[in-house]
């Protein structure tokens, strides 16, 4: 082998070698940016992993809540309907009462209802056909014991159940409906107190 020949058989083997060192340099540098990159794919696979768990538990939370909102809801609509019906059914007791009890109601209604003055009062024609004898006296004994007046009004009313007051050109609306209805929250809060406690 010449000097020549050495030469570039040093060079090469040179060459050979620095290229080698460079190859193993890269491949321990790629190996670091391959395990690097796998630790923070991994990282982010149980952050996306963690959020998604909380957001499922966050979702299902609320569905159950909601459910149970949903329940009560329909719970307390179930209730009011009940005691809607109990207040109707009670309402159509007192309209179908028969003549005693209704006209002994409409006595303690007046008792309660008429004032110590001078005016009338105006019935249905129902109740005007089917009033017992005698009632007429009886409304203004009742006035005189509060120390007023009530004349029967010939003016009829379309109302069921109750009378209509008028004194001094005003109405006092004494209906079975009108009762009713100004006790409604009362009557609801007793009703729900006795079927629900």
């Amino acid at each position: 082998m010449t000097g020549l020949e050495k030469m570039q058989s040093q060079i090469l083997s040179e060459a050979e070698s620095s290229a080698k060192e460079i190859l193993d340099q890269a491949k321990k540098e790629a190996e670091g940016i391959v395990e690097e990159a796998r630790k923070r794919a991994e990282a982010e696979c149980r952050r996306i992993s963690e959020k998604s768990e909380a957001e499922v538990k966050g979702l299902e939370e609320r569905a159950v809540s909601s459910s149970d909102l949903q329940r009560r809801k329909e719970l307390l609509q179930a209730k009011q309907e009940v005691i809607s019906q109990m207040l109707d059914q009670a309402y159509e007791s007192l309209l179908c009462a028969d003549e005693k009890d209704y006209f002994d109601m409409l006595r303690k209604m007046l008792r309660k209802f008429v004032l110590p003055q001078e005016g009338e009062i105006c019935f249905s024609k129902e109740d005007l056909e089917r009033m017992p004898k005698g009632f007429q006296e009886e409304i203004q004994a009742i006035a005189k014991e509060k120390g007023g007046a009530l004349a029967l009004s010939e003016e009829v009313r379309s109302v069921q159940g109750g009378f209509v007051l008028i004194y001094g050109g005003i109405e006092e609306n004494c209906t079975f409906r009108a009762m009713f209805n100004s006790k409604k929250d009362e009557l609801s809060d007793k009703v729900h107190a006795l079927l629900f406690s």
